[in-house]
């Protein structure tokens, strides 16, 4: 079982190292250090080794953090993944193809990957999962359907912040744009649809 966080002792309880770690935001390390320290000295670890193990959970802990920020302003409405994904349903669809994609060559080419098809065929599971794919890998992802982008932009344009709410959309080295097409959309809509689709 792990320590109590030393940060969170009172000062007369804390270590020598607990000042600094506080001042550096390791909380990893702080609420590890002691326990770690234990089986070091049972097994023998080097310091480098014991070192190496500290430095490993707080870099874990920091990129889960950080996928899970990631995660949160993408909008998933929910988190797909590719495993569970049926390529026979209901026409055979080019699975190779399909797991090429998620290499994410496409986003250090700036390139685009459509998906066509019908509700229910699965291209919103293939974007959103491909969006999965990209969070894990560091990349700033948004999610929005295509009516969602409109409302949102006219509504902005309506009160003067068109600009501040276009760099929401062109910001996200991976923009997913669902359900484009699924509803009618007039000119005005289209137009600001454009925008933001030229500006990336």
């Amino acid at each position: 079982m792990a320590e109590p966080n030393a940060l969170q002792a009172p000062p007369e309880q804390r270590g020598p190292v607990d000042h600094p770690l506080a001042s550096l935001k390791l909380g990893f390390i702080a609420a590890q250090s002691a326990e770690l320290a234990k089986h070091a000295a049972h097994n023998t670890w080097s310091p480098v080794d014991s070192l190496a193990k500290l430095l490993q959970g707080e870099a874990h802990l920091r990129r889960d953090r950080a996928t899970k920020s990631r995660r949160r302003l993408a909008r998933f409405p929910v988190i797909k993944t590719l495993e569970p994904f049926r390529w026979d349903w209901p026409t055979r669809m080019h699975r190779l193809q399909g797991h090429n994609h998620f290499r994410l060559e496409f986003i250090k080419d700036t390139a685009n990957v459509i998906f066509l098809g019908g509700v229910g065929l699965g291209p919103t599971h293939l974007a959103t999962a491909r969006g999965e794919a990209a969070c894990l890998q560091g990349y700033a992802v948004l999610l929005a359907s295509a009516i969602d982008v409109i409302n949102t932009l006219a509504a902005a344009k309506s009160a003067g912040r068109l600009n501040a709410e276009l760099k929401k959309y062109t910001k996200p080295a991976r923009r997913i744009l669902d359900e484009l097409g699924y509803l009618p959309i007039d000119k005005t809509g289209a137009d600001l649809l454009f925008h933001v689709i030229s500006l990336r």
